[in-house]
């Protein structure tokens, strides 16, 4: 068993000499060693979405990745005299794109990757991580299927299993209960009943489905069809331009009147997106602003608001992944599997608390919440309804 590692912020003092070997896995470190022994300088390659339909989320995480590097360097961009240089790549959605730049990065002689909202992009680029033996550090892409794929790749923010955990926690008690899922008939649509299936119906519920073909614009049928079978919980994944004319469907059908129903909060540019239904619907969220009481997330939302920016949804997660890459940095001194070694395991203090690298599999052990949207002032905020415990909404260990 590794021992635990932790890295405390708020007074981030780096002493220890630092190397990352910012070459090819086969190659020698690149650029003249620091005292410590370390080289100078070690480039980071990003890649993410900077254009296409996820360049918010991109946006969203590189203000928290730069919040985070100020943060955990303190201000200096450097660790024990080694400089931290990033090299940013857009991988539009497309996966391709995505592995192209990171062969580009990784034959410049970058050694450590981080990134990407596309599950898709996040599968394609831990395939490429493995393959040549460097550190992958994925972002906001929540597919499960990204924990445990292999030796080299973690994630900084959540997965779909916690998501799907979190929506079981507005019951008392799951066991026993029916879940409906609302979906499209797609492979979103159906990869969500399967994870409620797996996650729910593990503890106990009855699970079933109303899934609606991708271009239908009619939805008041199904939804009399979700109000008819009298589910405990309705759970509701939905993405696309039919989501208001879905919500409206819903609400005018007495759905939300009748039965608990949870979707996934967005970020704050969909809070007005659900018209009548908002104060109706219960949220699951991984993050927002207002969710986490405390100095580093504080440090977090000032610092990005400094830049010009607004914290939202994806933002802890891009700095989550500039802390572990300074651990990473701070303990591996240049060796790949020294820098995994030195995140497994690894207990931190990000935006949102308390944060655990889970040794077996890489997931990132993290609270989720519960939240609501008011009205205020014309538009539509979240409020917190209550804290759900890491523990609560861990997922399975990845075999």
């Amino acid at each position: 068993m590794r021992v635990t590692k932790k890295l405390l912020l708020g007074s981030v003092v780096v002493t220890a000499a630092l190397a990352l070997a910012a070459c090819a896995p086969s190659a020698e470190p690149s650029g003249e060693s620091t005292d410590g022994g370390g080289p100078e300088e070690v480039t980071v390659g990003i890649v993410t979405s900077e254009s296409g339909p996820l360049a918010g989320y991109g946006k969203q995480y590189l203000d928290g990745f730069q919040a985070g590097l100020d943060y955990a360097t303190d201000g200096t961009g450097e660790i024990d005299g080694t400089t931290i240089t990033i090299e940013n790549r857009d991988d539009a959605g497309d996966p391709d794109k995505a592995v192209t730049a990171v062969k580009e990065l990784i034959g410049e002689g970058v050694n450590i990757i981080a990134g990407t909202a596309s599950s898709g992009v996040a599968l394609a680029v831990a395939e490429q991580a493995e393959q040549n033996k460097v550190l992958y550090i994925s972002g906001p892409a929540a597919a499960d299927a990204i924990t445990g794929i292999n030796d080299y790749t973690f994630r900084s923010g959540r997965q779909s299993a916690q998501d799907v955990a979190t929506a079981g926690t507005f019951l008392d008690d799951i066991e026993g209960k029916t879940v409906t899922v609302f979906a499209q008939d797609n492979a979103f649509g159906q990869g969500n009943v399967a994870a409620v299936e797996a996650i729910l119906g593990g503890k106990g519920a009855t699970v079933n489905s109303v899934l609606v073909a991708e271009d239908a614009t009619e939805f008041t049928p199904f939804a009399q069809q979700v109000l008819a079978g009298s589910p405990d919980l309705v759970f509701v994944a939905w993405a696309g331009a039919t989501s208001g004319a879905m919500w409206q469907a819903m609400s005018q059908q007495g759905v939300l009147d009748e039965i608990p129903v949870v979707t996934g909060l967005g970020d704050s540019a969909t809070f007005g997106a659900y018209g009548e239904a908002s104060e109706k619907i219960n949220f699951l969220n991984h993050y927002f602003p207002g969710a986490p009481d405390n100095d580093v997330n504080t440090a977090m939302v000032e610092a990005i608001e400094d830049a010009g920016g607004t914290a939202d949804l994806f933002s802890p997660d891009g700095f989550n992944a500039a802390i572990m890459i300074v651990q990473a940095i701070k303990e591996g001194q240049g060796d790949v599997d020294a820098m995994v070694s030195a995140l497994e395991g690894f207990e931190f203090e990000g935006p949102k608390g308390a944060m655990t690298v889970r040794e077996s599999d890489h997931a990132l052990i993290q609270e989720m919440y519960q939240a609501k949207l008011v009205a205020k002032d014309g538009t539509f905020v979240p409020e917190l309804v209550d804290t759900v415990s890491a523990d609560d909404v861990a997922p399975a260990e990845a075999e």
